[in-house]
């Protein structure tokens, strides 16, 4: 998700690629999702975690079985996020997000990237935004709406998959540019009031100016998986 700022157009580069701000609630803010890689080394934002960070040569074999359901529980220090994954349609992001979820990936990282009324980004070891599991991986075609729950990866252009992700606050339009491969039940009402929770965080700048910064620590404490 990059760049937002008060009442001003807004183009950001990150690698080598413009990212023009809209209109949002009153405010300006770009429709993309991105990975803020080599853009925020050059401003020197340090990272926001200490986990032992794990990286792998290369994504991993596939380990899911298409026709079974996956559940995904994301306990978190606002409460617990529970997101149905879709196998089926996005059977690669899927496998990937349960192998790095089982091989404890994600304990103890961050949503370093918080806006809200959009969005609440996360998955990154290093914290901020610079960070992933040390492959990429090809895109798999986006066939719904980014709505409210919806769980999706971060990206820095097409096929840049690894491991950092987005859940949506708020429905919104944006480019289908962006895997989506699950979502949180809507009549889930305890997943969503943590969802909530983390959106309500309040938020300064970023080394790029953009409010999203979170002021208070939120983490990802672990990613359980059920698979049924």
């Amino acid at each position: 998700v990059m760049k937002y700022a008060l009442f001003a157009a807004l183009a950001v580069v990150v690698i080598g690629a413009p990212i023009v701000a809209i209109e949002f609630f009153g405010r300006k803010k770009s429709s993309d999702i991105s990975l803020q890689t080599s853009a925020a080394k050059e401003k020197g934002e340090e990272s926001m975690t200490t986990p032992a960070t794990k990286q792998y040569p290369q994504p991993p074999a596939m380990g899911i079985d298409t026709a079974k359901t996956y559940m995904a529980t994301l306990t978190t220090s606002n409460g617990v996020m529970k997101v149905k994954l879709d196998p089926k349609e996005t059977p690669k992001t899927v496998n990937n997000f349960v192998f790095l979820a089982k091989d404890g990936f994600y304990n103890n990282t961050v949503f370093h990237r918080i806006i809200k009324g959009f969005m609440i980004q996360g998955g990154d070891p290093k914290g901020n935004g610079t960070g992933g599991p040390g492959y990429k991986f090809d895109d798999e075609r986006v066939t719904r709406d980014y709505t409210r729950g919806t769980i999706a990866m971060a990206n820095a252009g097409p096929n840049t998959n690894g491991s950092q992700f987005f859940i949506m606050h708020a429905d919104y339009d944006l480019p289908k540019n962006y895997v989506i491969f699950g979502a949180i039940d809507p009549n889930d009402v305890e997943s969503l009031k943590t969802l909530d929770a983390i959106a309500e965080t309040p938020v300064g700048a970023s080394g790029m100016g953009e409010q999203s910064t979170p002021l208070e620590t939120v983490t990802l404490q672990s990613v359980t998986i059920e698979e049924r």
